[in-house]
């Protein structure tokens, strides 16, 4: 791996859009919609390099497309599991999981991911 290989964020679609008490689960689809939308237009505030951001949706989030600057995963079973396995497959590259989930935070860790709290996506709500 070089330098200019972009920073890997995978975002625990569901737990940061259950960090803010805000309606979101009258309507899980277009919150995970307006997150997506705030990925692609801030990416990782505070971050000065590329970076290449994967939401990852379950349940009645799914059904959420991609957009430029957001790949969107849809998990067919557990979140977290996708999450893993993602992590998984980055092995040598630099993984950042936004979650506050403390057992997804342990699996990934494990897997030489760091980790970070919604607020560095949500920063301000």
């Amino acid at each position: 791996m070089d330098d200019s290989t972009p920073l890997l964020v995978i975002v625990d679609g569901a737990n940061v859009v259950g960090s803010v008490p805000d309606g979101w689960w009258r309507d899980r689809q277009g919150a995970a919609r307006r997150l997506r939308d705030r990925l692609a237009a801030d990416g990782l505030p505070g971050h000065p390099g590329p970076v290449e951001v994967v939401l990852v949706v379950e349940g009645a989030a799914r059904g959420v497309e991609a957009v430029p600057g957001v790949r969107v995963e849809e998990a067919g079973g557990s979140g977290d599991d996708l999450m893993v396995d993602l992590v998984a497959r980055a092995a040598g590259r630099p993984v950042l999981v936004v979650t506050a989930d403390r057992e997804l935070r342990r699996r990934v860790t494990e897997l030489g991911a760091e980790v970070t709290g919604p607020r560095a996506v949500r920063p301000g709500r």
